[in-house]
């Protein structure tokens, strides 16, 4: 039987084969290889911006520049591997924010996604020949809503797509604890609620602005299933961590693959919102408070004070991406116990094209 496709995803003047957005993951988890590799088959591959200098040699005494060359390397390494669609991933809640978006424009990034805060002032780093397009990264219509008035108040540019993270994701969530698991915050409701939000500023701006959904997107089904809520493509984030193109070690990619259910589990941050991890040593320690840093070295994030912060963020992201698992936090999506071994990136398409193709046949039978 033939299989059915999915459609492409259009954003801009770019157009993706396959409508898949591999979210970025920091610290090291999603550099060039993985990004290559996910833009090879089809889809958008995503470099994390978050402290990409982390192996520099003058990383903890030159943190800009070290943050600098390295993202320009990943951005070379991924382009030599991949004439594909390359994105980056930027967090706003990051000190050198500006630093990563002028050098992601400069360098001609494809994309860059923006979350964990409000990028308002993005455009603002684009000049008339640069062909990078800007995504923002939300969790709810309202604040679709604040960034797109904002873009066409004062640069009269519309976002060229949104990214909308449900409360089942892995990493920051947008959401507080008692928010996650209430309907009205499904991601198949906020997906609705952004797209209705979004559709005043694709009249005024005259150009078709793609919503893509986000968090605790698994299968091939789940993709086809929210997309009958106006979603045009997904992100997907954990499931591309147990690919052996997945830039951390093997170490950390077994921790996904030996989750089970209860070892996902909801933790503070220093970024100050609640994020959701894999339960191990480390994440004990920080509930009982003996992971409190004595300094600070690199003012990575802008609202983290060391004083008051339950660990240090970037310590913990190097440590488990280079396969200190107890000594690290993994960053794990609700969905991350479904993961049973290490599959290539091109498996792993096969598998959500087989899957999203099977789903359509059934939905149509019925």
């Amino acid at each position: 039987m033939k299989r059915i496709e999915m459609k492409e995803l259009k954003i801009g003047h770019l157009t993706a084969k396959v409508p898949i957005v591999q979210g970025g993951m920091g610290i090291g988890v999603s550099l060039s290889n993985l990004a290559a590799a996910v833009a090879n088959e089809g889809g958008i591959g995503v470099i994390s911006a978050a402290n990409v200098g982390f192996n520099e040699s003058d990383h903890h005494s030159n943190f800009l520049e070290a943050n600098i060359r390295a993202l320009k390397k990943e951005i070379a390494k991924a382009r030599e591997k991949s004439k594909g669609i390359i994105g980056i991933n930027i967090m706003v809640a990051m000190s050198n924010f500006s630093d990563m978006v002028k050098t992601s424009v400069k360098e001609g990034a494809d994309i860059i996604f923006c979350g964990a805060g409000l990028p308002l002032n993005l455009p603002e780093f684009l000049d008339h020949s640069s062909k990078t397009l800007l995504v923002p990264i939300v969790s709810s219509g309202r604040a679709a809503k604040v960034i797109a008035k904002k873009w066409m108040d004062k640069y009269n540019y519309a976002p060229d797509a949104v990214v909308v993270e449900g409360p089942m994701a892995g990493g920051h969530l947008g959401f507080r604890v008692d928010e996650i698991d209430k309907p009205e915050y499904s991601l198949s409701h906020i997906v609705n609620d952004v797209v209705q939000e979004i559709k005043p500023f694709e009249k005024a701006s005259n150009k078709t602005i793609p919503v893509i959904a986000a968090g605790g997107i698994y299968s091939g089904e789940d993709i086809y299933n929210i997309m009958q809520y106006g979603a045009s493509g997904v992100q997907m984030a954990t499931r591309f961590i147990a690919t052996e193109e997945c830039d951390a070690s093997l170490e950390y990619k077994k921790a996904y693959v030996d989750a089970k259910k209860d070892d996902v589990v909801i933790v503070e941050s220093p970024v100050g919102m609640p994020g959701r991890a894999i339960q191990n040593k480390f994440v004990s320690d920080v509930s009982e408070g003996l992971t409190k840093p004595k300094g600070c070295p690199r003012q990575c994030i802008k609202t983290c004070d060391y004083r008051i912060s339950p660990y240090c963020i970037t310590r913990a992201l190097i440590k488990a991406q280079k396969g200190f698992i107890d000594e690290g936090l993994l960053f794990a999506g609700a969905n991350a116990h479904r993961i049973k071994e290490i599959v290539s990136v091109k498996q792993l398409f096969e598998e959500l094209k087989q899957g999203y193709s099977e789903a359509v046949m059934k939905h149509a039978n019925l």
